[in-house]
């Protein structure tokens, strides 16, 4: 992953800076982090698998 990559936080994450995560989307994955420990470690998902879990997610 390249550490020049642009995270993002999700629109409903709380301005307190409460349990939150990143995302940040290269040409073949998607990586997400904790924003509290943004240093350690990071899990990386496949474009198909993303897009299924946020599917799942909105309860689509």
């Amino acid at each position: 992953m390249n550490t020049s990559e642009s995270w993002r936080k999700s629109s409903y994450s709380g301005a307190e800076g409460g349990e939150c995560i990143e995302v940040a989307e290269t040409s073949d994955a998607v990586w997400v982090r904790d924003s509290k420990r943004p240093a350690e470690a990071r899990l990386s998902f496949g474009a198909k698998a993303w897009a299924g879990f946020v599917r799942m997610a909105a309860g689509r």
